[in-house]
């Protein structure tokens, strides 16, 4: 077998990344490099020839995930011509939706990575991209607030009532929650 040309080495990496971004997500950063590297469609000696570790793979991934947090969090804004209070409601009302509880793959990275950052202690990439990630969520969701701790508390609200929604998925309680949350933060905007 030849070898792989500059281009496709870099097709072969987005794939890498973008599918741990989502299986990391979903599953958690345990998830096997062979177990990734089948998901995305290659073979597991690829990982090698792309990154340096897991652990690198999990920086990326990370920082990723949080791209693509920003990408949504743009286009809520976008969504709510520019009326920030209107952007933020429909972002709650799609963040704590069915929707979003039932596909954690495409889902927030802060409730979807916290705990394996939890886990994970050390000072590594991911857990800086990590912690700026909840401060730039929580700023956005912050408004008017200067001090950010109004967003803080819209984002602990978010991530509790997803996290209890996701882990209760099969019984009324789990809708009941994400209900609950939605109406106590769109109650005041």
């Amino acid at each position: 077998m030849g070898r792989v040309s500059q281009a496709q080495a870099q097709k072969n990496r987005k794939r890498i990344v973008d599918t741990a971004s989502r299986l990391f997500r979903e599953q958690g950063t345990h998830v096997s490099v062979a177990d990734l590297m089948k998901a995305a469609g290659l073979t597991h000696g690829g990982f090698y020839k792309q990154f340096a570790s897991k652990e690198a793979l999990i920086d990326e991934a990370t920082a990723h995930a949080f791209g693509d947090l920003a990408e949504r969090q743009a286009a809520a804004l976008e969504g709510g011509a520019g009326e920030p209070g209107a952007a933020r409601k429909a972002l709650v009302d799609t963040y704590l939706s069915v929707e979003h509880r039932d596909n954690a793959a495409d889902g927030c990275p802060v409730a979807g990575l916290a705990a394996d950052m939890a886990r994970d202690a050390g000072d590594r990439e991911a857990h800086r991209v990590y912690a700026e990630g909840v401060e730039v969520f929580a700023a956005w969701l912050a408004g008017d607030d200067a001090e950010g701790g109004e967003g803080l508390a819209r984002l602990c609200t978010m991530i509790g009532a997803l996290t209890l929604a996701r882990a209760t998925k099969d019984f009324p309680v789990s809708e009941k929650t994400l209900a609950a949350a939605r109406t106590a933060l769109t109650a005041t905007d």
